[in-house]
């Protein structure tokens, strides 16, 4: 049996008369551990994520980097096994809003909704604009002629092509998630095998004679105690939280995965695999690269400010050769697939959201034929467009400083989720045993808290007008206005639909309540399916 109530009836489907969580009318059973795996690589996109991290990250930390790689996995570790929890204990596709919402109530549900949305759209504009750079630096090597890669720097040309591959992604979504699936498949396996290639390829690079820079890998760069002070350690980690990011895709996916034979879900499975395998790829081509680059500032050194925005460019030839086009093809799949899966997880937030009566009812609405939330990805294709085309003018480096206001708004979301664990099974994991108490509570709480206590440094430090690119409006950087300008847009949201649809606001749809508490099934709307 599915976890399901496999009733045809729109209005009495639900999941769990305990919890009150229903379905949405996506379709079920599409997806498995492979699929959802795939999915996850896909969004988190290994190639894309470390081009534009290792080089702020050893800017930062040096030597350390692999450390600070490592580091960043910690809070994610404790954040997923909270994730692991409420998602046996509740899978629904509203994931952070949802599972806020039962621990918190609707107000902070709300804002937890509001804050993966909010990063989600933000990355997914920048992953278009990433897209945009290296399909013309892929061309320029293609045709050998590097003055095509500054088409690149043409405002209106870039907009345009980030339109284009913006309207691509959602396309293939739209037609649902074995579309999706299958594009990720082909996607994924290539991205995984010129990563691997390149750091094996860098290994070996390391121990040429011939290679000046190189440095032999000691077992002090594995040490983030040998990061010289608290600011700076902090200022690594963010970078590295950007890169472990994505991973809970997999779990809004919930609806639509294969019933699982063991104890955990089938997106749970999925979700605890792909954080194993992007810390063993994340260090591993840290110190690969550090190993091969070295910290100076020669034309490979990521000591070179001209390249920490984009190492792996500039590696790519002195490291693969001939083959170096196939790095940078790699970093552009990587990209554009990445619009396509990480358009999942806000889509079906909105989703959710909309169900639940959040939002307005028209944004749940499920495709007949391909069982796509469509409204709800449309809705937020469009507006990850317009943002990229907005700061595209007003930023200096666009791509900089939405990664910037990303981590803000992932460490955000990440902690009030996290801190729902603890809260929600407070009551039912001391009768559980230790192991349920360590799993359910105490560790997620230590991940929520780390996360929180990172957003707030991170907001307070993006006020000044030199954070990010160093674009700021009226003396304050430009990072911090988009982070806290998000949130209070999100805050002035909330209120004016309370005041318009108070149910949900009131409990009366999803109610607050814990793992100990016995509710009667909420009603279901109208999923939108006729």
């Amino acid at each position: 049996m599915s976890r399901y109530d496999q009733s045809t009836d729109p209005q009495t489907r639900t999941l769990d008369a305990a919890t009150g969580i229903s379905r949405k009318g996506l379709e079920s059973g599409t997806v498995g551990v492979l699929g959802a795996l795939v999915i996850g690589i896909s969004t988190c996109a290994p190639a894309y994520t470390l081009t534009a991290s290792v080089g702020p990250a050893a800017n930062e930390v040096g030597y350390q980097t692999p450390a600070i790689f490592l580091m960043g996995f910690i809070p994610m570790l404790l954040v997923a096994l909270g994730y692991r929890a409420l998602n046996t204990a509740m899978p629904d596709s509203g994931t952070s809003f949802t599972w806020a919402t039962r621990a918190f109530g609707p107000w902070i549900g709300w804002m937890a909704g509001w804050g993966l949305v909010a990063a989600t759209v933000l990355v997914l504009s920048n992953l278009a604009g990433i897209a945009v750079e290296f399909l013309f630096q892929s061309i320029a090597i293609l045709v050998n002629n590097p003055d095509i890669a500054d088409i690149a720097d043409n405002k209106f040309v870039n907009i345009l092509v980030c339109l284009g591959f913006m309207a691509m992604a959602t396309y293939i979504s739209y037609r649902g998630m074995t579309s999706t699936k299958i594009y990720q498949y082909v996607t994924v396996a290539f991205q995984m095998l010129i990563m691997v290639w390149f750091i094996i390829a860098m290994f070996i690079g390391s121990a040429d004679p011939g290679n000046a820079a190189s440095v032999a890998p000691t077992l002090s760069w594995f040490n983030p105690f040998e990061v010289s002070d608290f600011s700076t350690f902090a200022a690594g980690v963010s970078v590295s939280i950007f890169v472990y990011w994505g991973w809970d895709t997999v779990l809004t996916m919930g609806e639509e995965t294969k019933p699982s034979k063991g104890k955990l879900s089938t997106e749970s499975k999925a979700a605890m695999i792909l954080v194993a395998i992007l810390v063993v790829l994340y260090v591993s081509t840290a110190t690969a690269t550090v190993a091969y680059a070295g910290l100076g500032d020669g034309p490979t050194g990521l000591g070179n400010p001209d390249i920490i925005e984009n190492v792996f460019a500039a590696l790519a030839h002195p490291v693969m050769g001939p083959a170096a086009i196939l790095l940078s093809l790699a970093i552009l799949v990587s990209a554009m697939a990445s619009i396509n899966s990480t358009a999942i997880s806000p889509a079906r937030t909105l989703l959710a959201m909309s169900h639940y009566g959040a939002l307005p009812p028209a944004i749940k609405r499920v495709h007949p034929k391909y069982k796509s939330p469509h409204v709800a990805l449309l809705l937020s294709s469009i507006v990850a467009s317009v943002f990229y085309a907005v700061m595209r003018f007003i930023s200096e480096d666009v791509l900089w400083d939405t990664i910037t206001a990303l981590g803000m708004m992932v460490c955000f979301y990440y902690g009030l989720t996290a801190l729902a664990s603890p809260w929600y099974f407070r009551k039912t994991a001391p009768k559980e045993g230790i192991g349920a108490v360590i799993m359910q509570v105490i560790l997620p709480a230590i991940g929520g808290i780390l996360l929180l206590v990172i957003f707030v440094q991170t907001t307070i430090d993006s006020m000044d007008p030199e954070a990010g690119s160093g674009s700021n409006i009226g003396g304050i950087g430009l990072v911090g206005i988009l982070g806290v300008g998000v949130l209070l847009i999100g805050v002035v949201l909330m209120i004016a639909y309370a005041a318009k649809a108070p149910d949900f606001f009131k409990g009366r749809l999803l109610s607050k309540a814990d793992a100990s508490t016995d509710t009667s099934a909420i009603p279901v709307f109208d999923d939108g399916i006729g």
